[in-house]
C-alpha cells in the first residue's frame, strides 16, 4: 500500500498571500475574476451534448410532483415546504392527516415565498419556521437574502396567513430565537459590538417582551467571545414547561443551565456530553467515558435519570444504550410514552423502543427493513405514539410508513417512484485497511458481475468530519447522471464521521486528522487493488469538510485520481478560523495561531501544500458567493494558485445559494449537471486523451 506524501510547511503570514484580494466576497476585482472563470467553465461544459438533456432530466427530478412531502405536525396540521416549477422559491403549506393519507392531498398555502419576494423586491430564500408557540398560531419565519445563514426573522400569524403588524421582528443576522410564551421571546442576535462570538454567532441571550424595543430587552445569559455560540431552549410538554440556556464553548463542548424557580442551575454533566429532558427524565448522551458515583459509563452511551433526583444530587443512571464494537447510537426520538432509539450496526440501521415503568426501563425491537437507512419521526409527540418511518437505500426509492408503537401494522403513506433504471444494479459492502490497520467500510453501487479489469468509471464520495455518518441514501441525480451510464458509485465511511460512535470521530480530530485522509486513500487503493477501477477512471467528490478532504487528496495523492470535484470547500487552513464561521470549527481542526497546532495543520492544509511542477488531476471547484459559513475565498484562492502553477482546472461560483450551493431547483440542476458532465468527460471518455481547460 502506498504511503501518503505529506510535506511539512512553516507558518505562512497573511501578508505572504498574493491572493488575499480574492477574500473580498463582493469586491469588484474578485467578482470579475469569478465571472471570467464561470464563463470558461460554462462554455466548455454546457457545450457538451450531454449537458442540456441531463440538466433538464435533473430539473424534472427536483421538481417532480411525485417527490415525498416531508411534513411536521404543528397545532393539528401537517406542514411542508415545497418547491416545484410553478413555485421556484417555494410555498409553506399545510394539510390534515386525513388528506395526507390520500395519493393527491389537498394543500392549503400558508405563505407563498415567490409572491412575497416579488411584493417586497427581495431575493428571499426559505430558512424555516421556528416552532409554533404551543396552543397558539404564531411562528417565527426565517428568510435569507440569497441563501446565506444570516436571516431576517419575522413573526407570522398562521391562522391569518400574514406577518404580524408590529410583531416580533429581527433584522438580518445569524439569530437564534425561542418562544418563552406568547408575549416573550428569548433572542440571540447581533445587538452591536461585543454581542457576537468570534465565529459570528450570538454571545448573549435577551428576553424580549412584546411591545417593547429590542434594544431594551434585558440580558439573561452570556458567554465569552471565544465561545461558538449561546442559545435558549424552551421545552413545552403536557403539564411541563422548562427553560434552558446552552453555552457552546467549542463545537463539541459546552454547559447547560436549567431554570429552577428564579435561578439558573447548571446541569453537572461532562462538558462534551449532550443533556436533554423528556417528561420527568434527564437524558445524557456521552462522548467520552464518565466516572461518577463510583461507576464508569462508556463514551457513546445514552443515560437516563429522574430529573428531580439528579438536581437533588443523586447520580444513579439507567443505561438506555451502551455501544459495542461497530455498533453506535444514531438517533433518539420522543413519542408520548416512549423513546425510539436508532443505532448503526456496521452502518446498517436498527431500531428499538424504550419505555419507562415502575420497575425501570423496558426495551423492545421495532421492526423495520434491515437494509439501507431507516429514520423515525414522531407524528405528534405531545399527544400520541404514532410515528413516520422513513426508509430508503441506494437502489430503494424512499418510502414513508405510518405506525404506532405497540401495533404491528404499518401503513404505506408515500413512496418515491424510481427516478432511474435500477435493473442489473446491486449494492455491496466492503472494507479497506488504513495505514494504521483500522478497518474502514465502504458501500459500492454498480452493475452486477463487474469484470475485474480496472476499466470501470468510479466516483468515490467522502466526508469524514463533525461526527456525521454517511449512510445509504436514494439519489435520483446520482442514478440518472452516473449509475445509468455505467458508472460505479462508492460511499466511504472514514474516520471523523459518526458511523461507529464518538471514538470513530475523535480518531480524526485535530492532531489525528490524517487518519481520515489515510482512510480515504485506503478505500481508493482498495478499489484499484480489487481491479474495479484505475487512477485514470477514479474520480472523487466532496463538499464543505468533504471539500477539504478533496483538497488534501489533490495535494497528498495526485497520482491516485483522474478527476476531482471540490465543492464549497475549506482549503486555506492557515486562515480558516478568521473567515466567516471558521472560528467555530477549531474544536475539529485546531488553532492555526498556536505554533504547536499549526505544525500538524500545516502538514495537510491544501493551500499550503501545492507544489510547483506537480501534475494534478483535473479539478472542478464549485462554491457560492452567498455562502456565509465556508468563505468562497477558499476555493477562489486555491484555483488561482493552482492556475499560476500551470494546473488544469475549472471553476464555477454560484452567485446565490448559501452553504448548500443552490438557492432553488433551477440552480441545483445547473450545478449538478455541470459536476456530472465534468466527471463523465474526465472518467468515461478515453483515458489517454486528457482535456485541457482554456486559460
Amino acid at each position: 500500500m502506498a504511503s501518503s506524501s505529506i510535506g511539512a510547511t512553516p507558518p505562512v503570514a497573511a501578508t505572504d498571500d498574493p491572493y488575499l484580494w480574492l477574500e473580498r466576497i463582493d469586491g469588484e476585482r474578485a467578482l470579475g475574476w469569478v465571472r471570467q472563470h464561470n464563463e470558461v467553465t460554462q462554455k466548455e461544459l454546457e457545450a457538451d451534448p450531454e449537458y442540456a438533456p441531463l440538466r433538464q432530466r435533473l430539473l424534472s427530478i427536483f421538481n417532480s410532483d411525485e417527490r415525498i412531502p416531508v411534513v411536521t405536525m404543528r397545532a393539528g396540521y401537517l406542514y411542508n415546504f415545497w418547491r416545484d416549477a410553478a413555485h421556484p422559491r417555494g410555498v409553506w403549506r399545510r394539510t390534515t392527516m386525513v388528506e395526507y393519507r390520500k395519493p393527491q392531498p389537498q394543500w392549503e398555502t400558508v405563505l407563498d415565498l415567490d409572491a412575497l419576494a416579488s411584493a417586497e423586491r427581495e431575493n428571499w430564500v426559505w430558512k424555516g419556521a421556528e416552532a409554533l408557540y404551543p396552543g397558539d398560531e404564531r411562528a417565527m419565519i426565517k428568510l435569507s437574502r440569497g441563501g446565506g445563514d444570516a436571516v431576517v426573522t419575522r413573526e407570522f400569524d398562521v391562522k391569518a396567513k400574514r406577518f404580524v403588524d408590529a410583531g416580533f421582528a429581527l433584522p438580518e443576522a445569524k439569530s437564534d430565537v425561542a418562544w418563552r410564551d406568547r408575549d416573550h421571546l428569548y433572542v440571540g442576535t447581533d445587538f452591536g459590538p461585543g454581542s457576537l462570538t468570534d465565529a459570528g454567532y450570538p454571545r448573549t441571550v435577551r428576553l424580549w417582551t412584546r411591545g417593547t424595543a429590542l434594544a431594551d430587552a434585558p440580558e439573561v445569559f452570556a458567554g465569552e467571545t471565544g465561545d461558538v455560540a449561546v442559545s435558549a431552549v424552551v421545552v413545552d410538554e403536557p403539564g411541563i414547561h422548562r427553560e434552558l440556556m446552552r453555552r457552546q464553548t467549542t463545537f463539541y463542548t459546552g454547559t447547560t443551565e436549567l431554570k429552577v424557580g428564579d435561578r439558573w442551575v447548571r446541569l453537572e454533566v461532562p462538558d462534551d456530553a449532550e443533556p436533554s429532558t423528556w417528561h420527568d427524565q434527564l437524558l445524557v448522551q456521552l462522548r467520552d467515558d464518565w466516572t461518577v458515583a463510583g461507576k464508569t459509563y462508556p463514551g457513546g452511551a445514552l443515560l437516563a435519570s429522574p430529573l428531580e433526583a439528579f438536581l437533588a444530587g443523586k447520580r444513579d443512571f439507567a443505561v438506555l444504550f451502551e455501544p459495542r464494537p461497530r455498533v453506535s447510537l444514531a438517533s433518539v426520538t420522543e413519542t408520548r410514552h416512549h423513546l425510539v432509539v436508532g443505532t448503526l450496526d456496521n452502518v446498517q440501521s436498527r431500531l428499538f423502543v424504550l419505555t419507562p415503568g415502575a420497575s425501570g426501563w423496558s426495551r423492545e425491537p421495532l421492526d423495520a427493513p434491515s437494509l439501507g437507512s431507516v429514520d423515525v419521526q414522531a407524528v405528534d409527540p405531545d399527544r400520541s405514539d404514532e410515528f413516520f418511518l422513513h426508509v430508503e437505500g441506494f437502489l430503494t426509492p424512499a418510502s414513508v410508513y405510518l405506525g404506532s408503537i405497540g401495533k404491528p401494522e404499518r401503513t404505506l403513506l408515500k413512496q418515491l417512484p424510481n427516478f432511474f433504471d435500477t435493473r442489473g444494479l446491486e449494492v455491496t459492502q466492503h472494507e479497506a485497511t488504513s495505514a494504521d490497520g483500522a478497518r474502514v467500510p465502504y458501500f459500492q453501487v454498480g452493475r452486477k458481475d463487474l469484470k475485474a479489469d480496472g476499466s470501470h468509471p468510479t466516483l468515490l464520495y467522502g466526508y469524514g468530519g463533525f461526527e456525521i455518518s454517511m449512510t445509504p441514501f436514494y439519489s435520483g441525480s446520482v442514478g440518472a447522471a452516473w449509475l445509468e451510464r455505467g458508472g460505479v458509485y462508492v460511499l466511504a465511511n472514514i474516520r471523523g464521521g459518526g458511523e461507529f460512535g464518538p471514538a470513530w470521530h475523535q480518531a480524526a480530530v485535530k492532531e489525528h486528522r490524517q487518519h481520515a485522509y489515510d482512510d480515504f486513500i485506503a478505500v481508493a487503493e482498495n478499489l484499484i487493488e480489487r481491479k474495479l477501477t484505475s487512477p485514470a477512471r477514479l474520480g472523487i467528490q466532496g463538499g464543505s469538510n468533504g471539500g477539504l478532504l478533496m483538497g488534501v487528496m489533490l495535494t497528498q495523492r495526485p497520482d491516485l485520481f483522474g478527476a476531482v470535484v471540490c465543492q464549497v470547500p475549506l482549503l486555506d487552513m492557515r486562515r480558516y478560523h478568521r473567515l466567516l464561521a471558521g472560528a467555530s470549527w477549531m474544536g475539529e481542526y485546531g488553532d492555526p495561531d498556536d505554533p504547536a497546532q499549526w505544525a500538524y495543520i500545516s502538514r495537510y492544509s491544501p493551500y499550503h501544500n501545492l507544489r510547483a511542477g506537480q501534475r494534478y488531476p483535473r479539478t472542478l471547484f464549485m462554491t457560492s458567493t452567498r455562502d456565509d459559513r465556508v468563505h468562497p475565498g477558499h476555493a477562489r484562492k486555491m484555483a488561482a494558485k493552482m492556475q499560476a502553477m500551470g494546473a488544469d482546472l475549472l471553476y464555477f461560483e454560484n452567485i446565490e445559494g448559501g452553504h448548500g450551493g443552490a438557492a432553488n431547483n433551477e440552480q441545483q440542476a445547473t450545478m449538478s449537471a455541470l459536476a456530472f458532465v465534468f466527471l463523465q468527460r474526465q472518467l468515461m471518455g478515453s483515458s489517454d486523451q486528457p482535456r485541457q481547460s482554456p486559460r
